[in-house]
């Protein structure tokens, strides 16, 4: 086999290794801290910070797999990679990022509107918050119960803007085989042009990625102010962290859609389509995937560095505060004591990330 014929310039195939190399690195620290974060706190279900998590490790991942992919079909010249194997692969793993940062802001958003809703007693908003939240534990129950308390779906209960970004992706992800049908229609003989097909979803999904920037951003800044309001070092480091977001998610989510939007770097799977020997392309490619995904991951990956505190401490800290708490007082000091429990808590509660 001529490699130099039949597989990509040699610069292109280095910039996809090194960015299937990026994104691998990325999913594997992703799903090891979504491990450390569930062996520490099995019993809270799925949180937050557990979903934002997976979210993360399984866009990398994907993307991980359509990189390597790219090399080894084009290099092979699969049949189906330059229509609809190819499209697949590059929508899905977007439509995972998609998703990951409509969670986050639909988080978000639940924050800045909380104060203005009837329900906020019975909706907490910290990153160890059960995001999917099933039935709670008896008294008499087993590891087992909480292992199947954890992974069962049965007794859940989804945030409403939650539901709504559930439901909104799911939309995508049928619009996304709908166009992938279409698209492999149109390798026959028929007036659909698969380019078109193609050219039409990746427009569609970079406006949608420039409105979450732009929500982000906004909402970033909503975040920004009401944390100004509060004296405490938890607060003015989740400042930063949302400052940070923001930014990184305003500019890196503009950059790639006007990539998407201006040029056919999403559609190089497409053999027909390829720039090969324009040195613009692969800085445009760098400019797609890694500013436009590896770096908003990567943020997101730092920002919920932090490991939750272990419930099962807090429970046995809050026992032996109540054990002490004898004489004539001992009837008012634990309301005391669970009073400044709550309102430490309360500061926790406002973490947006």
């Amino acid at each position: 086999m001529n490699i130099k014929s039949n597989c990509s310039p040699l610069d292109l195939l280095i910039v996809n290794i090194a960015l299937a190399c990026i994104d691998g690195a990325l999913a594997c620290i992703a799903f090891s801290q979504f491990t450390r974060i569930h062996l520490r706190n099995q019993q809270t279900g799925w949180t937050r910070q557990k979903v934002l998590h997976l979210m993360v490790a399984s866009c990398n991942l994907g993307y991980f797999i359509y990189f390597i992919s790219t090399v080894i079909a084009t290099c092979d010249r699969w049949p189906c990679w330059s229509h609809a194997c190819g499209f697949v692969l590059m929508a899905f793993p977007k439509i995972l990022f998609l998703a990951a940062f409509l969670l986050l802001l639909s988080f978000w958003v639940d924050l800045c509107h909380q104060a203005n809703e009837e329900d906020d007693d019975e909706e907490e908003h910290s990153s160890q918050q059960p995001l999917l939240e099933s039935s709670k534990n008896k008294p008499g129950s087993t590891n087992t119960d909480n292992f199947w308390s954890c992974c069962s779906f049965r007794g859940i209960h989804v945030g409403g803007r939650q539901k709504f970004v559930i439901t909104v992706v799911v939309l995508i992800f049928f619009l996304m085989l709908s166009f992938a049908v279409i698209i492999w229609i149109g390798v026959g003989k028929n007036p659909i042009c698969s380019s078109v097909a193609a050219r039409v979803y990746v427009d569609f999904l970079a406006s949608a990625i420039l409105i979450l920037g732009g929500a982000l951003g906004c909402y970033g800044l909503l975040l920004f102010l009401k944390l100004r309001n509060v004296r405490s070092e938890t607060a003015s480091s989740e400042m930063r962290k949302v400052a940070g977001l923001a930014v990184v998610s305003v500019v890196c989510f503009t950059s790639s859609a006007a990539v998407a939007l201006l040029t056919d770097v999403p559609l190089l799977y497409d053999w027909s389509m390829e720039n090969k020997n324009e040195a613009k392309t692969l800085v445009l490619l760098v400019f797609y995937y890694f500013i436009g995904s590896s770096v908003p991951s990567a943020f997101v990956l730092w920002a919920m560095r932090e490991l939750p505190t272990p419930v099962t401490i807090t429970q046995a800290q809050s026992r032996a505060v109540t054990f002490f708490c004898y004489g004539a007082d001992g009837t008012q000091n634990p309301r005391h004591w669970v009073a400044a429990t709550t309102s430490n808590n309360q500061v926790s509660k406002a973490s947006p990330i």
